[in-house]
């Protein structure tokens, strides 16, 4: 007991061992030492074992156990994630059966895992024709839309699968039943959305404005548009959030969406005063007409078609498009102009052209005009101006104009969407942006050569003439000339350089400048 260490209390050599425990105690103050305990491990793995420390804690046992946690968390996020998609249970299957085949049933664990699951959704569920937009995908997993891309060309590359094209059809199937914003709506508003909504959506494509563009905006701007038509309100900054998509780009393919209908409104008799802004109440006449003209190749007699030409004017005339009295009624007095001989308007004999002229058209709308005028000032003095005329546009007393005949309210081909005339022939909207780019350039093409030619030949512009091009006009000459200023740009600059550098004109159009000044000024004493 002299021999032993001091205690750690009273600091006397007065420690014995335990018997039970085998821990020092202080037979003077009755305190337990720490620490005291350990025996050495002698003899190996298969040895005796201490106290407090053993051996095995590190080894199969826990990499087993890494292994299965890992398989655990990695299915419990398949799971999750498949739960807010939507997705069914066989669906869901289907996903972690692919992602077992991929990983060879190791799974995974980090930023890439969320990316790979939701990859393999995507395939999943772009490989059977259901739509499953892929920024809802990116969205989910976290991640951009261009990372999720990439993943998804590296699953479809390892499992040597060719994916079917992106139908917007049912993406707009999808997005108007799944959307909140529409979830008040009545079912019969959203049945008839939905037909309205891929009618335009299948016009849209006809007019390629869908072409090379991202579809989800697109979808948007045509929910926006038929909730519109159909007294729905909801806003595209709503709809933006829902479908995941930027706001700005939706405002300009609704924009585009409302200058093909302005264009197709050409045709009408009041055409000329349809804007953008305006569109919105002339949409029932202007798709109705579209309707029409979609349908007409399909009708086996030209009497349906005689039938839907004096129904479309009749509602263009009728009184409670745009007008509400309660005293006098329009509809009767705008028919007397189809009723006097209504075999004489449209010729059975030749389908392809009406009797009615445009011009006669027009003449019974002014009249029309100049009856409501007539009727409203009569009706305001007899009220005392009590009823004014609506200043907004009340869509809801003509619900009637839609038909739902024409073909394009169901999903079609693509050829057989190409073939349909819908009123309008339109250009892809980037091919219409060229040609203005293009006219713009010859136009700088032209100026770049004036003041070359002013600079190189000054005696001959002091002339006025110059190529063909006058400069100024004589009898103008002894006038006091204001300095015009002329604000030149770097691609002025450029094409003047090209041009010295004898460019062809119709290189320099195409506006590939880079590619032209390395070949042709800055390689030129190379060459």
């Amino acid at each position: 007991m002299e021999g032993s260490r001091p205690c750690q209390s009273c600091r006397k050599r007065t420690l014995v061992p335990d018997d039970v425990t085998g821990n020092m105690v202080c037979t003077s103050c009755g305190v337990v030492q720490d620490f005291d305990n350990f025996q050495a491990h002698i003899g190996g793995v298969t040895g005796d074992t201490g106290t407090f420390v053993r051996v095995g804690t590190v080894g199969s046992g826990s990499v087993r156990n890494y292994k299965e946690n890992k398989i655990f968390e990695a299915q419990k996020l398949i799971e999750d994630f498949m739960f807010k998609l939507g997705l069914s249970g066989s669906k869901s299957h289907e996903v972690k059966l692919l992602v077992e085949k991929i990983t060879n049933a190791e799974y995974g664990q980090g930023k890439w895992f969320p990316v790979f699951v939701g990859a393999c959704a995507y395939v999943v569920m772009r490989k059977d024709q259901k739509m499953l937009p892929i920024v809802e995908v990116a969205d989910l997993v976290g991640c951009d839309v261009y990372e999720l891309g990439r993943m998804i060309s590296r699953v479809v590359d390892f499992i040597d699968l060719k994916l079917p094209e992106f139908d917007i059809v049912k993406s707009f199937e999808r997005a108007i039943k799944s959307c909140p914003s529409f979830g008040k709506a009545p079912e019969d508003v959203v049945q008839r959305m939905l037909q309205q909504g891929v009618f335009l959506i299948q016009c849209l494509i006809k007019w390629f404005v869908t072409t090379g563009r991202k579809p989800m905006p697109v979808v948007a701007a045509v929910l926006l548009f038929v909730g519109e038509l159909n007294q729905v309100h909801v806003k595209i900054e709503d709809l933006a959030k829902e479908l995941h998509v930027a706001v700005i780009t939706c405002r300009r393919r609704y924009k585009e969406l409302l200058e093909r209908l302005v264009a197709v409104a050409r045709a009408l008799p009041w055409g000329k005063d349809v804007t953008v802004k305006n569109i919105v109440k002339n949409a029932p006449f202007v798709i109705q007409y579209m309707e029409m003209k979609s349908t007409t190749q399909e009708r086996e007699s030209f009497e349906d078609v005689q039938y839907d030409m004096e129904g479309l004017v009749g509602h263009c005339l009728r009184k409670e498009i745009g007008y509400t009295f309660d005293s006098y009624t329009v509809e009767d007095s705008s028919s007397q102009y189809f009723e006097v001989d209504q075999t004489s308007n449209l010729s059975s004999d030749c389908p392809d052209k009406f009797q009615i002229s445009p011009e006669s058209l027009t003449m019974i709308y002014s009249n029309f005009l100049d009856e409501v005028s007539l009727v409203k000032a009569t009706e305001e003095i007899g009220i005392g101006n009590k009823r004014k005329r609506r200043k907004t546009f009340d869509l809801q007393a003509c619900t009637d104009w839609w038909q739902g005949k024409s073909d394009l309210s169901k999903k079609l081909l693509l050829k057989q969407i190409l073939e349909k005339d819908v009123g309008l022939d339109a250009m892809p909207p980037s091919f219409d942006k060229a040609c203005l780019v293009r006219g713009k350039r010859q136009e700088k093409i032209k100026a770049a050569k004036l003041r070359i030619q002013r600079i190189m030949h000054p005696g001959i512009v002091a002339s006025g003439y110059s190529n063909g091009i006058c400069l100024f006009e004589p009898e103008k000459s002894e006038k006091k000339r204001k300095k015009m200023k002329v604000d030149t740009d770097w691609e002025d600059l450029i094409i003047e350089t090209l041009l010295l550098h004898n460019v062809k004109e119709e290189e320099i159009e195409n506006g590939h400048y880079n590619v032209l000044l390395a070949l042709h000024v800055f390689d030129d004493g190379i060459a």
